[in-house]
């Protein structure tokens, strides 16, 4: 039996006693179930979502026969302790899609035990699946600490909206006096407003109000500045070229390192990054039309947006992306259309920085650090 090393997971000519075993996954229990090389169904199972769980799946399947492999829904997020139990012990594991809604979900049904026999089918005939994300390295631990930076980032922007909208209806008097400051010495002001003596009038109310979105937007902003000297320091230790690459920076790095994951070189090319981070054009041709492409609208639209960033700081400050855009402007593309190319031309630079890859840093002991 053979299976392919990265991205694809195929087998070829199984065997009746070889085992597959499809897993639907769910926050509180996940459901398995065991296909032989021949797609007949040997056994189903229902597990807790816990380490004895896991280790009791383990068990089952291998009285079942020699298990290949393990299919897995949802391997970053309610799958994700599974997929590392099963590393830990061995196993090969792929990450498989849930079945399309209006596809084989309306003409099969849905159940938890229809989802893990599709996760199963999906390995059998080699569509769809792909290599999970490690989770394990340093890579992960930017995940975790931008996911907080992120959030503090738009509980502090909504601090600052709201306490705008509140600056709206104030008396005239502390509005006048407020109104004209720029955002910071706004928030300082307004953190030091004394208030009055209860908050039973609407001056008083108005005061408080604005005093406490006023801590609350500085107390953000310290807290988002230790997140980004966590991101700095994570990024430059997992990738320092591509934090040094013109326009990126940590935000942009951090955000393609977790795109990536952990085990970069399940990345197979830089034209299949370009495509997980949706910016690659996808064919649209057909009969007498050939030669036709779209806008992709699919991939990790975080990283589309990380590429747009850095696309739009080399547009106004990188030479000869400023020369690439007079030229394609000359030749009557429109600024919209530039901004594709040149997404696709970053993605390719930055697979050449990942760790992991064929053309990228390959020190483990790096991405682990």
């Amino acid at each position: 039996m053979t299976l392919k090393e990265i991205s694809n997971v195929d087998i070829i000519a199984p065997g009746r006693g070889d085992i597959v075993v499809g897993v639907d996954t769910h926050k509180e229990q996940h459901v398995g179930v065991a296909l032989d090389g021949l797609g007949a169904r040997v056994g189903e199972i229902s597990i807790p979502a816990n380490a004895a769980g896991y280790a009791q799946l383990l068990t089952w399947s291998g009285t079942l026969g020699d298990v290949c492999i393990f299919a897995v829904e949802g391997t970053g997020s309610y799958g994700s302790g599974l997929a590392r139990f099963l590393r830990r012990n061995g196993q090969r594991v792929a990450e498989v899609s849930r079945p399309a809604r209006k596809g084989e979900r309306r003409l099969l049904g849905k159940s938890d035990a229809i989802d893990a026999e599709h996760a199963a089918r999906e390995v059998l005939t080699g569509k769809t699946l792909s290599t999970p994300k490690l989770a394990d390295g340093i890579v992960e631990a930017i995940r975790l600490i931008k996911i907080a930076r992120d959030s503090a980032v738009r509980a502090h922007s909504q601090a600052m909206i709201t306490l705008k909208a509140v600056l709206v209806t104030a008396d005239d008097e502390l509005r006048a006096a407020l109104e004209s400051l720029s955002d910071f010495r706004l928030v300082l002001a307004c953190s030091d407003l004394a208030g009055e003596a209860g908050t039973d009038t609407p001056t008083s109310a108005s005061r408080y109000a604005l005093r406490a979105l006023a801590c609350r937007w500085l107390a953000l902003h310290e807290e988002i500045k230790a997140h980004s000297a966590h991101l700095r320091r994570l990024t430059k230790a997992a990738a320092p070229d591509l934090v040094a690459a013109f326009g990126i920076g940590p935000d942009i790095a951090a955000e393609m390192l977790v795109t990536a994951g952990d085990n970069a070189e399940r990345v197979r090319s830089e034209a299949a990054l370009a495509k997980l981070c949706g910016a690659c054009p996808i064919p649209a041709g057909s009969g007498k039309t050939n030669g036709r492409h779209r806008l992709n609208r699919g991939g990790n639209r975080q990283a589309n947006a990380a590429l747009y960033r850095a696309v739009i700081v080399r547009m106004r400050w990188h030479p000869p992306t400023i020369a690439y855009v007079e030229r394609r402007t000359k030749e009557g593309l429109s600024k919209r259309e530039i901004i594709r190319c040149l997404k696709r031309y970053v993605a390719r630079e930055i697979y050449r920085y990942l760790p992991g890859t064929s053309t990228g840093a390959s020190s483990s002991a790096t991405c682990k650090a």
